[in-house]
């Protein structure tokens, strides 16, 4: 099969433990561009907290908020916030649970418990600024996706009761909330679909649960070394680490580069 495009994860797959691009992965993907393959960006981060990478990597094409939002070559070409009424179910939810959220648009973010130390942890952890304090945000602004904080497993017991929203976990402090049929692999498909390409020439990347359906999607889908247990079961390769070369060894052994 003749590989056309290759579609990344960010957090534990293009970036490191440190936050930063290793420089192997970035000649791959230079690489690959010279090549004249297909370079996008597939992630639950916003447009404005995936854009140093994508910068940094001279890539223009991208699906956000694991598939809500969605651009090719700078064109806006999925946009699919959450409803108001969906919201505000989460937003009465979390309230009596005394669970925070992070409410996550287009254009800014915002936390409704101010100075909580489990979001402050992942903020950390992806290497960007804290939340400002703002608990309706959501109400004045188009939100693509909410981080719900609540113990490991705790999202089998709450899921039920939240319709027609899905929880995704991508940390042991936090899950991704998202419409039930929004993931990146959705947000793929309309990648590939207005390309006129087939996700069997597709290549996708990650490490997360978030990146699941996207990896089962595509013609070859692989996990990082890093990548959890239930991810790697699910792609066709396992690579190496982010931090070992694990992008670059997969890609020659694909014989992409």
């Amino acid at each position: 099969m003749a590989y056309r495009i290759v579609f990344f994860d960010v957090d534990g797959t293009l970036l490191d433990g440190t936050g930063t691009i290793p420089e192997d992965t970035r000649r791959a993907v230079g690489r690959l561009q010279e090549a004249g393959i297909r370079t996008v960006i597939a992630t639950g981060r916003s447009p404005y907290h995936l854009k140093p990478v994508a910068d940094e990597l001279g890539i223009r094409s991208y699906v956000s908020f694991n598939g809500a939002l969605v651009a090719l070559d700078g064109e806006v070409i999925v946009r699919q916030p959450i409803p108001a009424d969906r919201l505000r179910l989460l937003d009465g939810f979390a309230e009596a649970r005394d669970l925070p959220l992070v409410y996550v648009g287009d254009r800014g973010y915002a936390v409704n418990r101010k100075d909580h130390p489990d979001v402050a942890e992942t903020f950390r952890v992806l290497h960007i600024p804290e939340p400002m304090h703002d608990p309706d945000y959501w109400t004045r602004n188009d939100i693509y996706q909410v981080m719900m904080y609540c113990p490991p497993g705790a999202e089998r017991e709450y899921e039920p009761q939240l319709g027609d929203l899905k929880l995704v976990r991508w940390h042991e402090l936090s899950v991704d909330v998202i419409p039930v049929g929004h993931s990146k692999a959705t947000g793929v498909g309309a990648v590939l679909e207005r390309l006129g390409l087939a996700p069997d020439e597709a290549i996708a990347f990650g490490d997360g649960l978030n990146d699941r359906e996207m990896i089962a999607y595509v013609g070859m889908g692989i996990a990082m070394g890093n990548a959890q247990e239930e991810l790697k079961a699910a792609a066709r390769r396992v690579t190496r680490r982010a931090d070992d070369g694990g992008i670059s060894a997969a890609l020659r052994e694909l014989g992409m580069i």
